[in-house]
């Protein structure tokens, strides 16, 4: 489902439809701590930890294979899609700030995990591994089809998407893990990356799409 690297280099212009960066007034050390995050807790390192550990739950080491063979078309080739657009000048920055940028970048990704998906049926992965994989897919088609008129956050939808997902999986005490997700949404907001709207209701769709998904087709 998204984002990582950009190589450095020397400084430029930024790219044409770049979004700004925050002005005035926030101190240096917040937009530091909000940038920490943002960049921990892309949504690439939600779907590496969220496919192995309910692979782990599903079959043990066999299904943390399953799940390392899902991350790859959810996480690592969309990351090394952008990172190759980002050294060719084509995205403005590694988190897609720019919407017509990201609908390309999620066309891209959505066919990924949909091959994925299609790859894990027909070789026979365990069911709610499959159903995993869809549900990312889902949720991204959703994100897309809003992200054509408004700039609904990534980051919040994949967390929160992660954490309901894990609690499926595991059992709902998993749902205390639900102050990262607000701890994620602080820092797009922080940022100037989002709107608080645009994260609450990536945060709400991210959690209703995943989980009604994986729910029906485990």
């Amino acid at each position: 489902m998204t984002p990582d690297t950009a190589a450095a280099g020397p400084a430029g212009p930024a790219p044409r439809g770049a979004p700004e960066p925050p002005s005035g007034g926030a101190p240096t050390g917040r937009l530091r701590a909000a940038r920490l995050v943002t960049d921990g807790f892309e949504p690439k390192n939600w779907i590496v930890v969220l496919t192995l550990l309910v692979g782990w739950r599903v079959d043990g080491l066999a299904g943390v294979g399953w799940g390392l063979f899902g991350a790859l078309f959810a996480a690592v080739l969309p990351v090394l899609f952008i990172t190759f657009g980002i050294r060719r000048g084509t995205w403005a920055d590694r988190h897609l700030g720019v919407r017509q940028q990201r609908l390309v970048v999620m066309l891209f990704i959505i066919a990924s995990v949909a091959t994925g998906t299609l790859l894990m049926g027909l070789l026979g992965a365990p069911r709610p591994m499959i159903a995993l994989i869809a549900a990312m897919v889902a949720t991204l088609a959703v994100l897309m089809a809003i992200t054509v008129a408004w700039k609904v956050s990534v980051h919040a939808a994949v967390s929160s998407g992660s954490v309901v997902l894990l609690a499926l999986a595991y059992g709902p005490w998993l749902l205390a893990a639900y102050p990262l997700v607000a701890l994620v949404g602080w820092s797009r907001v922080a940022l100037r990356d989002h709107t608080p709207a645009q994260v609450l209701a990536g945060t709400a769709l991210g959690a209703l799409v995943a989980g009604t998904t994986f729910a029906l087709l485990r």
